[in-house]
């Protein structure tokens, strides 16, 4: 539905006097065309739990009791956290996860000692992940918010912080795309390892199969087997030689604008697959989605999600939305986090 001129107009005179992109709340009712700059949708003062937020604002108290009166039915629950183990072989120069037993009291108890770089293995990415070129014209990279990465190394701030999603959780409605089982049904194959793209039009036939209808608020989770091809197609030199790789490639959704503006037209909550960066990687056009998701808008990417069990329970029952849930770490200025994520049906 547009705004009214008079509506558009008001919002568009707050923004500015809140100051350069950056508006004083979330515009959740204005369309991708309407935005006047679809690069820069910032909200909230500095340091605020507006800002923390970021597209999580949609999650709204009402939202989330209406969802979850919906979508849990059976009560059966589906966890979406691969093994912290994985990935063995991280890319992109990332350290693997170790774990200890540190005996205490002289053995009578046993604690963990855990050494792990989040974005290893399942995990959100954060708004203080990525940053975008902050103007067209210019070299110079920001984060959500503005927020330079001198100011999120030095430590003296904890501005978008993952601690912010973690005070509220990320709950909603999840949508399961599952490209995988739809490309076997059409006889396509591709290796989850290479630059293949998740189209938007195949994204949005399986949706319509699938009787999904995306709602505002929706928690997108796109299933492309990366997950599957690691535990059962590759050998550990095959492991070894993709963490080596100077450039990874993997399957994801496809970085075009048609995809940018879908994705915010829709009114996604948060988007996340099992593929290690949730688009196509290397990206082949000008830009990449994260510059548009994380550091654009403010909205959580999730990547490395387990969705193999949820495809199964997701045929089982015949629907492919629940109730999903994730309670990031609370870890004050935190840049990623695990998921400890659920869908429950």
């Amino acid at each position: 539905m547009l705004l009214k001129p008079v509506v558009f107009l008001a919002l568009l005179v707050e923004a500015t006097l809140a100051g350069p992109s950056r508006f004083p709340k979330y515009p959740v009712d204005l369309k991708f065309d309407e935005l006047p700059d679809p690069r820069k949708v910032w909200a909230g003062e500095p340091g605020s739990r507006e800002e923390g937020l970021g597209r999580l604002v949609l999650l709204t108290d009402d939202l989330i009791r209406t969802t979850a009166a919906q979508q849990i039915q059976t009560g059966q629950r589906v966890g979406l956290n691969w093994e912290l183990t994985k990935l063995e072989y991280p890319s992109f120069g990332r350290e693997p996860f170790q774990h200890k037993f540190v005996p205490i009291l002289g053995g009578d108890a046993i604690d963990d000692l855990y050494t792990m770089n989040p974005q290893q293995s399942s995990q959100w990415d954060g708004l203080r992940h990525w940053s975008m070129v902050e103007d067209e014209d210019s070299d110079r990279r920001v984060f959500y918010g503005g927020i330079t990465k001198e100011e999120i190394i030095n430590g003296t701030t904890d501005r978008i912080g993952i601690n912010y999603w973690a005070e509220e959780g990320i709950n909603g409605r999840g949508v399961l795309i599952d490209y995988v089982s739809w490309a076997e049904e059409q006889g396509i194959e591709y290796d989850a390892f290479s630059t293949h793209p998740i189209p938007l039009k195949d994204i949005l036939h399986i949706a319509e199969c699938s009787n999904i209808t995306f709602q505002r608020g929706d928690i997108l989770l796109v299933r492309s087997g990366m997950t599957k091809m690691w535990e059962e197609e590759m050998d550990l030199a095959a492991k070894i030689a993709y963490s080596k790789s100077p450039q990874p490639r993997h399957v994801g959704v496809e970085a075009t604008m048609d995809v940018v503006r879908w994705l915010w037209d829709a009114g996604f909550a948060a988007v996340a697959g099992d593929s290690v960066s949730f688009e196509v990687w290397p990206p082949s056009g000008e830009f990449s989605l994260h510059d548009y998701i994380l550091a654009g808008w403010g909205m959580p990417l999730g990547e490395m999600f387990d969705l193999e069990r949820l495809a199964e329970v997701c045929k089982e029952q015949n629907r492919w939305t629940f109730f999903f849930t994730s309670a990031p770490f609370n870890m004050p200025g935190g840049v990623s986090s695990s998921p400890n994520a659920q869908a429950i049906f």
